[in-house]
């Protein structure tokens, strides 16, 4: 390993193949909750579901990922990022395609989703954020944006394609077009150029060993885990992330249903998540560049304020299509941004020394999140047969989320702290 003495342009240059590959693994793992809400309607009609027990998939996933992330957080420490992206993306592929053997018992669907969140403990968020931050120092900000924009493209161009492939070839041959089609390109992308800081590290760590210098996979500073158990900084991160999870998650899943509710067509309502998905990755560049020159606090809670326009727009009545893209776009720009800032900031207060099981405990309330958000939006809709009483809760508790991460004070200075290295 080497001192950080490159430039953003210079670390760009040298590692753009990884940064291409993580994001479009990162976009398949986001593929499944993007389509969602096209597959609620049709899975519900079939077999006579409630629409909580349709979106519980995504919950399930939550509630095991939210369990075992630190577990797992661990593992990307002791192993790095490679060999547990590229398995877990395989097996997401095989689980998703199994979907299409769905024969209305609840039992199976619960099996199959348990088997999924297997695939997704493994390619989870920590693991992309993981593969940046090992790999950047000065170039940070703008390489999880561009990592992280797979989620947004994923965001973008699903609700179309799936419903597209729901139309004409059913929604059982749709699980399995988009597990085979988007999970091969992603599989063979990390395949070839999954090469980030991890693995250059396990070089170094080998031409060490054979000179008997013993040393750990990532030799950087930063808090262990009891400190940062006890840092008041990651405790607001911690608790604003899972804040915005629950409500922007639930948004994601269940915006077809409330754009159809609202009196759209399930295509227009398709495809107005197009633009959203786009202003998402726009969003993500952007704070990539404004968080390598300002800030994270300011950033991110300001970013994540403006979230609450979104729920404003949706509970206006009788609001017109122009209205509605625009809430969108700003939730897809703002929101789209809160993996990248919890990444972002939880390497920047607690150090790369134990980010993989420091962040697992972040992606532990990342997983609660998703999973609360989808299922409580599934059921305000069964009770009060209406959306708007949980659109009314998202536009309170995004400000609560931006307020805890306005209040932030300075982050640590590492490189005071001690050699910050990467490769």
């Amino acid at each position: 390993m080497v001192e950080a003495k490159m430039t953003a342009a210079q670390e760009f240059r040298r590692h753009w193949p990884m940064v291409v590959a993580a994001a479009i693994g990162f976009s398949f793992t986001s593929v499944i909750t993007a389509a969602t809400g096209l597959f609620i309607g049709p899975i519900s009609k079939e077999f006579g579901w409630s629409r909580a027990l349709t979106s519980s998939g995504v919950s399930i996933t939550a509630v095991l990922v939210f369990i075992f992330s630190p577990l797992f957080g661990v593992f990307i420490d002791k192993w790095g990022v490679r060999r547990m992206a590229i398995p877990g993306l395989v097996l997401m592929a095989m689980v998703m395609a199994s979907l299409a053997l769905l024969d209305g018992s609840p039992w199976q669907w619960f099996a199959i989703w348990t088997v999924y969140s297997v695939a997704a403990l493994m390619t989870k968020s920590t693991v992309w954020t993981a593969s940046a931050n090992s790999t950047f120092t000065a170039g940070r900000g703008l390489a999880l944006g561009l990592v992280l924009s797979g989620s947004a493209l994923a965001q973008a161009f699903t609700p179309i394609i799936a419903e597209y492939l729901i139309r004409m070839e059913g929604w059982r041959m749709a699980f399995v077009w988009l597990a085979v089609g988007w999970g091969s390109l992603a599989v063979l992308m990390c395949l070839f150029w999954l090469r980030d800081g991890y693995e250059i590290s396990r070089k170094a760590q080998k031409a060490e060993a054979a000179q008997g210098i013993s040393s750990t996979l990532l030799d950087v500073p930063g808090l262990t885990v009891p400190e940062a158990l006890r840092d008041p900084a990651l405790w607001r991160i911690a608790i604003s992330t899972f804040v915005i999870m629950t409500v922007t998650i639930g948004l994601v899943v269940h915006q077809i249903p409330i754009l159809t509710e609202a009196g759209f067509s399930r295509e227009t309502a398709a495809f107005y998540a197009l633009p959203a998905g786009l202003s998402g990755i726009a969003g993500k560049l952007i704070t990539g560049w404004l968080l390598d020159r300002f800030p994270a606090r300011w950033v991110g809670g300001l970013t994540i304020g403006a979230t609450s326009i979104t729920f404003l727009l949706l509970l206006t009545p009788g609001a017109p299509g122009w209205a509605m893209v625009t809430a969108l776009m700003i939730n897809g720009y703002a929101g789209g941004t809160k993996l990248q800032l919890v990444g972002y900031l939880t390497a920047a207060y607690s150090g790369m020394r134990k980010f993989g099981a420091i962040f697992g405990l972040m992606a532990s309330l990342i997983a609660a999140g998703s999973g609360l958000g989808p299922v409580a939006g599934g059921l305000i809709y069964d009770i009060w047969n209406s959306y708007a009483p949980g659109l009314w809760a998202g536009f309170a508790l995004t400000l609560i989320s931006a307020l805890l991460l306005l209040g932030l004070g300075p982050y640590p200075d590492w490189d005071r702290k001690g050699t910050v290295r990467v490769s």
